[in-house]
C-alpha cells in the first residue's frame, strides 16, 4: 500500500458551497484520474471557516467518497486557499557581484530573491507563493534562467502571493482533523489557470476571473508571468442571498431558482414568464414573474463586474489585458453573466472550462471543477519541481517558474 499511496496525488478544495477531493494517479510523468468526491460544503462564510467541526465534517465526507471511488486511502493532501484575505505585491531586490564580472552561482540567486522577499508585512499575514517575473542581469531585463552567467549586479523582480494567517491556518487544521497531512497550500486562482488559461493568453495579458460562491478570485498574466493577484468579496451567493430576500424563499430554494431560470439580463426574459416560488414556513407557493428574478440578479451581475473593472484600474494594469477575461468557476454558469461583462469591461470574454486528465469524468469538465482539476496539475508540477532539484543549477532555478506555469 504504501508505494501504491506514493503514486497518489489528492487534492482538496474546500469552498463555500462545495468541497470537492479528486485522486489522480502519477505514473512516469503522466497523470490518470482515479476517483473524486464531493460534499455540500458547511461551516463556511466568504470561503473563510467560521466552524471548524461542521467544515472537518464535510472534508471527510468528500475524502470518503474519493477512497471509496480511487479503492486506496488518502493520507496526504494539496490544499486550496481562496478568499478576500488574498493580496498579492510586486517587489524588486537584488545584490552586487562585485566590481568585476563574475560567475552567477545558485546562491547568488537565491540570495537575490530572498532580498526581493524581504518586505515589510503585517503580523497576521504569511507567503502563500513567490513567484519570479525575471531576472535582470547587470540592467539587462528579461532574464529567466541567470545561473551560470556572468555579471556584476543582479536583480529579480517577484509576484508575492500573501493570504491571512488565521483564516490560511483554519483551513490547514480542518484538513488536519479529518485525517489527513497538508503537503502543500495554493491559492485556488493560481491553480485554475494551469487548467483554463492558454499559452498566448498569458503572454498577451489575461486576467483569469474564479467566481466562487463566497468570493471572486483573480490572477493576472502579462508576457507569460503573474503580475497581479486579488480577490472581489462578492461570489454566487451574494446572488442567492438576493434571490432569498426579494422573493422572500428559503436559501437552499432561492438557489435552485437561480440555477434553473436564473438570467442576468432582464430584456432577454420573455414576458410574461412565470415561475413557481416556494414561500416561507407552511405558506403556500406563489406563481412570480421571472423578469422579477432578473430584475435581482442583473444588478448584482453588473456590481460584480463594475468591482472588478475598478480593481483593475486601480492597480493600473486593466489596459495590458490584450487577451482580455477568461471567466470560470461555478458562479460564471449564471446565463446571461458573460454578455454583461462584455458590456462593462469592454474586452474579449471567455468562460473557462478545464483541460481534461487522462479518464477524467466527463461531468468534471465544468467551469466549477476548473479550480480542482487545476490543483491537480499544479501539484503535479510542483512535484516535478522538487524532484528537478537534484538536475543541476538550471532546472533548481527552471522550477521556480514551473510553479507558476511559465
Amino acid at each position: 500500500m504504501g508505494s501504491q499511496t506514493e503514486n497518489l496525488l489528492t487534492v482538496i478544495d474546500v469552498g463555500s458551497a462545495k468541497t470537492c477531493v479528486i485522486v489522480a494517479e502519477v505514473n512516469d510523468y503522466a497523470l490518470r484520474y482515479r476517483g473524486h468526491g464531493i460534499s455540500d460544503s458547511r461551516g463556511l462564510r466568504k470561503s473563510v471557516i467560521t466552524d471548524l467541526d461542521k467544515a472537518v465534517d464535510s472534508i471527510k465526507k468528500a475524502v470518503e467518497e474519493a477512497e471509496n471511488m480511487a479503492q486506496a486511502p488518502v493520507e496526504h493532501a494539496v490544499v486550496g486557499v481562496a478568499g478576500s484575505h488574498v493580496r498579492g505585491v510586486n517587489s524588486h531586490g537584488g545584490i552586487t557581484l562585485g566590481s568585476r564580472s563574475r560567475e552567477i552561482s545558485r546562491d547568488d540567486v537565491r540570495l537575490a530573491v530572498e532580498k526581493a522577499r524581504s518586505i515589510s508585512m503585517p503580523e497576521d499575514r504569511e507567503v502563500l507563493h513567490l513567484l519570479p517575473q525575471e531576472f535582470i542581469l547587470d540592467g539587462q531585463g528579461g532574464v529567466r534562467d541567470p545561473a551560470g552567467l556572468m555579471g556584476r549586479k543582479l536583480e529579480v523582480r517577484v509576484h508575492i502571493v500573501t493570504g491571512g494567517a488565521t483564516a490560511t491556518q483554519n483551513v490547514v487544521s480542518a484538513v488536519n482533523r479529518a485525517g489527513i497531512h497538508v503537503d502543500d497550500t495554493v491559492f485556488e486562482a493560481l491553480a485554475c489557470a494551469d487548467s483554463v488559461l492558454q499559452t498566448d493568453e498569458r503572454e498577451l495579458g489575461v486576467c483569469l476571473v474564479d467566481i466562487g460562491a463566497g468570493s471572486t478570485d483573480l490572477i493576472v498574466y502579462y508576457e507569460g508571468v503573474v503580475i497581479h493577484t486579488g480577490a472581489i468579496p462578492i461570489g454566487g451567493d451574494h446572488f442567492t442571498n438576493d434571490v432569498g430576500v426579494g422573493f422572500r424563499t428559503p436559501l437552499p430554494d432561492a438557489e435552485s431558482i437561480k440555477k434553473m431560470f436564473g438570467c442576468a439580463i432582464v430584456t432577454r426574459i420573455p414576458e410574461g414568464n412565470e415561475i413557481e416560488v416556494p414561500s416561507v414556513g407552511d405558506r403556500p407557493s406563489r406563481l412570480m414573474q421571472q423578469r422579477e428574478l432578473g430584475e435581482i440578479l442583473e444588478p448584482r451581475a453588473r456590481e460584480l463586474m463594475e468591482l472588478l473593472r475598478d480593481h483593475l484600474r486601480q492597480a493600473g494594469i486593466f489596459d495590458l489585458l490584450g487577451a482580455g477575461f477568461v471567466i470560470t468557476g461555478g458562479g460564471s454558469r449564471l446565463v446571461g453573466l458573460l454578455e454583461v461583462a462584455e458590456d462593462i469591461l469592454r474586452r474579449q470574454i471567455r468562460q473557462g472550462y478545464p483541460v481534461p486528465i487522462a479518464k477524467l469524468p466527463s461531468e468534471l469538465l465544468e467551469p466549477e471543477f476548473g479550480t480542482a482539476i487545476g490543483m491537480v496539475l499544479y501539484g503535479h508540477r510542483s512535484r516535478q519541481a522538487r524532484l528537478n532539484l537534484d538536475r543541476g543549477l538550471g532546472a533548481k532555478i527552471k522550477a521556480l517558474f514551473a510553479r507558476q506555469g511559465v
